[in-house]
């Protein structure tokens, strides 16, 4: 059985190419999680497109399709699957809402991947998911002539079950016992699991899962407001490619895992430029909105309430009128007057003498 120990792997991955993706992935988390701070209550829009943009994507890269609007539909759970293409978009979306509400507690176990990859199907009819392949797989390609030729052979069914359980314990090992750092061994471990091929079906969707919760898990969070899922099938040739070249001589444990760490770490990397790009935007309406919430108060003849505000300024969150609201008090640029739900305000305009 082949050795999944990542112990000293990953620093044969230091190159420059790959430790300059790192350093900008590190500046990027430490930026996203001041704008997802400081504007939690506007980046919801971004995370439900994100899902329904990875729940599409991740499975247009194996060939199932739906219409947008029953796509948009069945992603925001209103509706139910019609089809087995459908029936597989319910379940990818129904491990991606899993992964994303509780990431903190999925341990990297083989019973738990398991319980994923049985979510995945638990649309379909008869035991498809939940259980490693029973037979022997293989990875075909197809030449420009339409002849299919065996890509990539992967581990045999009898050493299945045992190999995810090795891969599982090797990721807690570099993780827990060594200073590497996640955003190596994340796509190591993912490479190892894709040659494996545990599943007789899933075996993409499920990795692309688990990047997912990999990344959570070590607080890398864009996924949740960028789908990396859509980046992935947008360099669809570069991502088979990538896994090509790192493939190679798997089996003999002399593959290099070089290529396919550089590709993902590309894409993490862009997905942030992405986030902050799109964000760029709400931080400058975000910006505004004080001022707007400030011009209706100053616009008010007599005493305005805060329901009274929030007619005036649609598309303002309360959250952000209140904070408004007690900086302008501060800042003495407006009255507060009484408490409680009679609360009202007036602009002081003996301040602006």
């Amino acid at each position: 059985m082949r050795n999944y120990d990542y112990t000293k792997k990953w620093e044969e991955l230091l190159t420059p190419q790959i430790v300059g993706y790192l350093t900008t992935i590190h500046e990027y988390k430490g930026e996203q999680r001041l704008i997802a701070s400081r504007h939690a209550d506007v980046l919801h829009d971004l995370v439900e497109v994100a899902r329904i943009q990875s729940t599409e994507s991740s499975n247009k890269i194996e060939g199932i399709y739906t219409s947008d609007e029953r796509l948009r539909k069945i992603v925001l759970d209103k509706t139910m699957p019609r089809s087995r293409n459908e029936r597989e978009i319910a379940g990818y979306r129904d491990v991606l809402n899993t992964i994303h509400e509780n990431f903190d507690h999925i341990p990297i176990r083989t019973t738990f991947i398991l319980q994923l990859h049985r979510d995945l199907y638990k649309f379909e009819n008869g035991r498809v998911g939940g259980a490693f392949k029973s037979v022997d797989n293989i990875i075909e390609e197809k030449n420009v002539e339409g002849v299919s030729s065996i890509r990539f052979q992967p581990v045999a069914a009898w050493e299945t079950s045992a190999s995810v359980d090795k891969l599982c314990e090797a990721y807690y090992d570099v993780i827990n016992k060594t200073n590497a750092d996640p955003l190596l061994i994340i796509p190591m471990f993912i490479l190892d699991f894709l040659c494996i091929h545990p599943f007789r079906d899933g075996n993409g969707r499920m990795s692309r899962l688990l990047t997912l919760l990999l990344l959570y898990q070590s607080e890398y969070m864009v996924g949740r407001y960028i789908s990396i899922e859509k980046l992935i099938e947008k360099t669809k040739g570069s991502y088979y490619e990538a896994l090509q070249d790192s493939s190679r001589l798997w089996h003999e444990e002399e593959n290099d895992y070089a290529p396919f760490v550089a590709y993902l770490l590309g894409v993490i990397a862009a997905a942030y430029r992405e986030f902050f790009e799109r964000t760029r935007l709400i931080e400058e309406k975000a910006t505004a909105k004080p001022d707007r919430v400030a011009e209706a108060i100053k616009e008010q003849i007599g005493t305005i309430t805060k329901s009274e505000i929030m007619q005036k300024v649609p598309g303002v969150s309360q959250t952000t009128i209140q904070r408004t609201l007690t900086e302008l008090t501060k800042q003495g640029r407006i009255k507060k007057i009484g408490n409680g739900r009679y609360t009202k305000y007036t602009w002081n305009w003996e301040n602006e003498q």
